[in-house]
């Protein structure tokens, strides 16, 4: 397993609740991948601490029982919407882990977003959950280039080594999801490294690419973050943002209608879907229960 070590600052709360009104859950709040766009950085979420202090559910695996308990249907179950469930701290805290045990348990689904390679610790309970009901494991890929990667994704394991990941489960017979964002505009907006990414997807047998279309949002904290992290690594690309986009809050790349192309040939060309509504649903949808009976 790759190993992307990072000094994490945290700290542990007793949290009232869990699971949101969808289903969703975030065991830790904040995030120390260190991704330069991250739009969970911005002010409206109203997160009280600094964004890399992490804020642990610690009671998460509890309160998750409880409420899967009290609940008549079963349901999905989805992991990082807000903060990736397999943060470095999760090597040792196992909290992502134990909640996989107690859905397992309960029979219900998962649904993870994640762009760690720690996710593979729990191929066997994914399994486990996908045999009962249904797992998929959503894996972010913003750039072919692993040196770009680096840059723009510091904290978490290279594109090649998602591609591992993505193979991986695959094999193991999870099905998988690609999330093909953000798109940055003058960074990673070219066909090229488009070309690139759909390449990773065809050769690990990747069939639904989930894509917002091929730009970013910038909001507050996330927009002050991003700039800093632009002057630092891109020189001048900070005021070019500033003169052609403001304060918009959707950015889209120059490249777009290119790039749109480029992808809507590849899907009909490999038979991938990427229609959104189609890719939420099945995200979202609960399969019937696979075990079978003698009777």
């Amino acid at each position: 397993m790759h190993d992307v070590r990072l000094t994490c600052s945290m700290h542990y709360i007793q949290a009232k609740s869990l699971l949101s009104s969808k289903n969703g859950i975030n065991i830790y709040r904040g995030c120390t991948h260190g991704c330069i766009y991250c739009d969970s950085r911005s002010l409206c979420y109203q997160m009280p601490h600094d964004f890399s202090d992490v804020a642990v559910k610690e009671n998460a695996v509890e309160l998750l029982d409880d409420a899967l308990s009290r609940k008549r249907r079963k349901g999905m179950i989805g992991f990082g919407s807000m903060s990736d469930p397999y943060i470095p701290a999760e090597r040792e805290l196992q909290l992502t882990r134990r909640c996989l045990e107690v859905i397992s348990r309960r029979s219900f689904g998962v649904s993870l977003i994640t762009k760690s390679d720690l996710v593979l610790r729990d191929i066997d309970l994914l399994q486990e959950i996908n045999r009962k009901r249904k797992a998929v494991v959503s894996v972010t890929l913003t750039t072919a280039d692993d040196a770009l990667c680096k840059i723009i994704e510091p904290h978490v394991c290279a594109t090649s080594r998602r591609a591992e990941v993505l193979t991986e489960l695959q094999d193991a017979g999870i099905p998988t999801v690609v999330w093909l964002c953000p798109i940055l505009p003058y960074i990673n907006d070219t066909v090229e490294n488009l070309e690139g990414i759909l390449n990773i997807c065809r050769e690990a047998g990747v069939s639904r690419i989930l894509c917002f279309g091929f730009g970013m949002t910038l909001r507050e904290g996330c927009r002050e973050y991003y700039y800093q992290k632009l002057d630092e690594y891109f020189p001048g690309l900070s005021l070019r943002y500033v003169r052609e986009f403001g304060q918009t809050y959707s950015v889209q790349s120059p490249n777009a209608e290119k790039l749109d192309a480029v992808f809507s040939a590849f899907c009909k060309r490999e038979g991938v879907e990427r229609d959104i509504t189609k890719i939420f649903s099945y995200l979202s949808e609960m399969e019937s229960d696979k075990q079978t009976t003698l009777f």
